[in-house]
């Protein structure tokens, strides 16, 4: 099979547009969902982490089936773009998230909220999946699949810094409120929508610069099975595995975010500037990781991103007592590290799908329908497992118009759960992706 096609700039351009939209479901409700319940709606962390978690759960099975149906369309359509326009609904649902109707509070709002999460999970499966499964459709190589990864990453980031800034400014900076919440769910969901539909016509245009021949190989069992299936390749299981710990990893900084800026340093406006601490240095350091990788192979620039992760997060752990221009230096050390984080394990998967040839190809949407379920089990763990450190530090859960003094050993618990958890967390990501061989087999 010839993979020496070099796509067209263009193309690339208008299928990474795709991520603009999907940046911004990824970012806001792991940034501010975990806050907005607990300290706008009054619900109570435990609570609020499971509203986050529990309709993940779903997501282990969902998200393989609708790569399954993803197979399905490739070998019936010869493309997988009708799943995709059907997820472009994604930006309702998010507006949803944080336009809770009435004055509902406590455990009527925590309902209405997990609703439209279970809606837009699936939502962002039908557009998620078959757009990953795109780079292992194309008749590309190992390095042109990274620069493909390189263009998608630079405008993901631009739509995380995007939205991680704009979002907490639009619900109020400094004294956040529910219309503004509110505000915000719907200004950012219409340009979801945009980016999205600029995203479908990217993909189409790349299948038609480098096709790969469409075979029914690639069909076969939905559901668990098709979960099985992919968990059965070793070299997929290790890599899934670690981006799993590295997905919850991330998701717990991002919603640890505003308790940080809130609670230990005493100024909540600095969220927006910690956000753009994090992502502004991943805008710049993708095209250097896209060069790293280039020369000493993706899995090697990995490890050295999940080192350098390690050693940021330990310095936030310090909370305020390190300074705030040492603790932005550190969040700027995480968000370079996760530029490489995002980057490299997404153009790994294509590399492990078509190792498997053509069968491999047809198969990829199983393969992204499961990376997509540990991304979104990911994003729900991280939050959860924060919201277990405000639970065992003893926090107090409020509405916005009114004030509690948090005990000291919620604190605690807040800068700790900041630091030290995510440290943890991805040495045993590291641990797990030495495990992934393919790599050196390949560069």
């Amino acid at each position: 099979m010839d993979e020496t096609a070099r796509l067209p700039r263009g193309g690339m351009l208008a299928f990474a547009g795709g991520s603009l939209g999907m940046g911004t479901w990824v970012t806001v409700p792991g940034l501010l969902l975990l806050f907005f319940l607990t300290d706008v709606l009054a619900v109570t962390p435990l609570v609020a982490g499971l509203v986050l978690l529990v309709p993940k759960i779903a997501d282990v099975l969902l998200h393989p089936w609708i790569g399954h149906l993803s197979d399905t369309d490739l070998s019936r359509h010869g493309h997988r773009r009708t799943l995709m326009t059907a997820g472009c609904a994604l930006p309702l649902a998010f507006a949803a998230l944080f336009l809770v109707p009435g004055r509902l509070t406590g455990g009527p709002a925590a309902a209405w909220v997990a609703v439209a999460f279970v809606a837009g999970n699936l939502l962002f499966a039908a557009y998620q999946v078959p757009y990953l499964a795109t780079p292992a459709d194309l008749a590309i190589g190992y390095h042109e699949r990274t620069r493909l990864m390189g263009f998608r990453m630079v405008l993901l980031t631009v739509g995380i810094l995007l939205s991680g800034v704009l979002a907490p400014i639009l619900t109020g900076r400094e004294e956040p409120t529910r219309g503004g919440y509110a505000l915000m769910g719907l200004l950012l969901g219409v340009s979801m929508l945009a980016a999205m539909l600029v995203g479908v016509g990217g993909t189409r245009r790349l299948t038609i610069a480098a096709p790969t021949p469409v075979t029914s190989a690639g069909r076969g069992p939905a559901g668990l099975r098709t979960l099985l299936v992919a968990l059965r390749d070793p070299q997929f299981r290790w890599l899934v595995g670690s981006y799993l710990t590295m997905s919850t990893t991330t998701h717990l900084v991002l919603a640890a975010v505003p308790y940080f800026t809130t609670y230990e340093l005493g100024r909540p406006g600095l969220t927006t500037v910690l956000v753009a601490a994090f992502v502004a240095p991943a805008l710049v350091a993708t095209p250097i990781w896209v060069v790293v990788a280039r020369r000493i192979g993706k899995q090697p620039g990995l490890l050295v991103a999940q080192g350098a992760f390690i050693l940021g997060s330990l310095v936030l752990a310090l909370g305020d007592a390190a300074g705030l221009p040492v603790l932005i230096g550190a969040v700027a050390v995480l968000g370079i590290a996760f530029a490489a984080m995002q980057l490299l394990p997404f153009s790994m998967v294509p590399d492990v799908i078509r190792v498997g040839g053509v069968g491999g190809t047809t198969r990829a949407g199983t393969y992204t329908g499961v990376w997509t379920a540990a991304e979104a089990t990911g994003g729900a763990l991280g939050p959860y497992v924060y919201s277990a450190c405000l639970a065992i530090g003893g926090f107090l859960a409020s509405t916005a118009d009114t004030q509690v003094v948090q005990p000291e050993s919620a604190h605690t618990m807040i800068r700790l759960g900041f630091g030290l958890v995510p440290a943890a967390l991805m040495v045993v990501a590291m641990l797990l992706q030495r495990k992934y061989t393919l790599d050196r087999t390949l560069r």
